[in-house]
C-alpha cells in the first residue's frame, strides 16, 4: 500500500498533531463534537492530536471538511510563500486517460484551477462521483454534460456550476474535442475521485 493511501509519513506527524489540536480550538469544537463530526471516537482523535497515532488521508479528508480547511493546512503548509501568478510558460501539460491538463493556479490550495483538453470520444463512458464542487467553463468547441440523468448541451462561453456527488460525465460534442476551464474542491487527495466506470446507455 503506498504512503498515499496509509497517510503523511512520520516526519510530518509532528506537524499534524499540534495542527490538529490548534484547528479545533480555532473551530470552537469539543474533542467529542470534533470526532462525531469526523466519524472518529473521542479517544481516536486524541491519540492524534498527541501525536501517538499515525492519520490516515481519509481521516485528514474528514477532519479537514470539520475544520472548514485542506489537508494541505493540516499538514503545516502554509501560503504565504506562495506566487499568486501562474505564468503561461510554466504550465506545463500532463495527460491521462486521453485529457490532457494545464495547471492554472497554485498547488496546495482548497481550489485547484486547471486548463482542460477534452478529445473526441474520450472518457465520454466515465461517471465520476467525490465530495466537493466543480465549476467549469467551455473556451472553445462544445460540450456534453450529463449531471445525473440529465444531459446538458454547452458551447463557447457557457458554464456549469456543481455539487461533485452528483454522479457527472464529461465528453467532446464534435471532432476538434473541447477545452475548458476547471475549477473543483477536492482538499487536496490524490484519492478523492471515485470512477465509477462505464455505465449503461451512451450519450447520445
Amino acid at each position: 500500500m503506498s504512503s498515499s493511501e496509509t497517510g503523511p509519513d512520520e516526519g510530518a506527524v509532528a506537524v499534524v498533531a499540534p495542527q490538529l489540536r490548534e484547528l479545533r480550538r480555532r473551530a470552537a469544537l469539543t474533542l467529542e463534537a470534533a470526532a462525531r463530526s469526523a466519524g472518529l471516537s473521542p479517544a481516536h482523535l486524541s491519540r492524534l492530536e498527541t501525536g501517538r497515532r499515525q492519520p490516515s488521508l481519509p481521516m485528514l479528508l474528514s477532519l479537514a471538511r470539520v475544520y472548514g480547511t485542506t489537508v494541505a493546512e493540516l499538514l503545516g503548509e502554509t501560503t504565504a510563500d506562495r506566487d499568486a501568478v501562474v505564468r503561461a510558460a510554466d504550465m506545463e501539460p500532463t495527460a491521462a486517460g486521453g485529457w490532457t491538463y494545464w495547471r492554472a493556479g497554485g498547488p496546495g490550495r482548497g481550489m485547484q484551477t486547471l486548463r482542460v483538453r477534452v478529445p473526441y470520444g474520450s472518457q465520454g463512458d466515465i461517471v465520476r462521483v467525490h465530495p466537493g464542487e466543480e465549476w467549469l467553463y467551455v473556451l472553445k468547441g462544445r460540450l456534453r454534460l450529463r449531471l445525473g440523468d440529465t444531459e446538458h448541451r454547452l458551447a463557447a462561453g457557457d458554464s456549469a456550476h456543481f455539487d461533485s456527488l452528483t454522479p457527472h460525465r464529461i465528453a467532446a460534442r464534435d471532432a476538434d474535442g473541447v477545452e475548458l476551464l476547471f475549477v473543483h474542491t477536492l482538499l487536496q487527495s490524490p484519492t478523492a475521485t471515485l470512477c465509477l466506470g462505464p455505465t449503461p446507455g451512451e450519450m447520445p
